[in-house]
């Protein structure tokens, strides 16, 4: 499991999924089948990508804050709420399988891609909010908050949509935004993952390597660059996270 080859695939995904991260969300497409090809069970490879993921995150949305794109003390509420969320989701996930929802989020992560593609100028400005910032707290940081816990693919796209069509933000201010609830939700149910043992340490350093470096690099193009970059990826992460998500189903299907 230690051998050099596998330490460097390992940090490759780690940098890979940091940069992704940072830019659209879905790194996780890239960092859990690594982890379960290096032979780790699943419940032990969802709480070790929380470990790795919450690194790059957090380095990530302290450069979005830094660059002003969001304020912490404005969205100190919805940390709170999205974090208890995403705990009760992680300890829901260590007694069932989510893999009903492999047939759901698809469908709605293609429906999301499709949404932006047809609409170009989303995101472009800032816009009046329609939806109060307590509701929008409450009624995404226990959603998406418990769904990230539970079983998290798509939840930063989850995120990012929401924060665009309903918290009228522009597509730079959605990524920070996204990435401090994403934070939270990673934190959250870390806590309870490290909590029932099911962390392996000694690889999660190894991806962490990675991922400081990925959400570096990733987090200065959006800072320098903006819309321009954040929309195409953001299309692009949203289109293989569903396909990889159906892939199972394509391959079981009869022939």
């Amino acid at each position: 499991m230690f051998d050099p080859q596998s330490v460097l695939l390992l940090a490759a995904a780690g940098l890979a999924a940091g940069f992704v991260d940072a830019i659209a969300g879905g790194g996780g497409l890239l960092t859990v089948p690594a982890l379960l090809a290096a032979g780790l069970p699943p419940q032990m490879a969802l709480g070790t990508n929380k470990l790795q993921s919450v690194c790059g995150t957090a380095l990530a949305a302290v450069s979005y804050g830094r660059a002003g794109l969001f304020s912490w003390r404005k969205l100190a509420g919805g940390i709170v709420i999205t974090a208890l969320a995403a705990a009760a989701g992680a300890v829901v996930v260590l007694h069932l399988q989510p893999d009903f929802l492999r047939r759901i989020i698809p469908v709605l992560l293609l429906g999301i891609a499709a949404y932006f593609w047809w609409k170009p100028e989303l995101g472009g400005t800032a816009r009046a909010p329609r939806m109060p910032r307590p509701w929008f707290a409450w009624v995404f940081g226990v959603g998406l908050g418990f769904y990230d816990g539970f079983f998290g693919p798509g939840a930063g796209s989850f995120w990012m949509v929401a924060c665009v069509l309903l918290a009228g933000l522009d597509l730079r201010s959605a990524v920070g935004h996204t990435k401090v609830m994403n934070l939270a939700s990673n934190a959250g149910s870390l806590v309870v993952f490290l909590a029932c043992g099911q962390v392996h340490f000694q690889i999660a350093a190894v991806m962490i390597v990675g991922q400081l470096i990925g959400a570096r690099l990733g987090s200065g193009l959006v800072i320098r660059r903006g819309a321009q970059w954040v929309r195409p990826a953001f299309l692009l992460v949203v289109l293989l996270l569903a396909a990889r998500l159906l892939w199972p189903q394509w391959a079981a299907a009869p022939q």
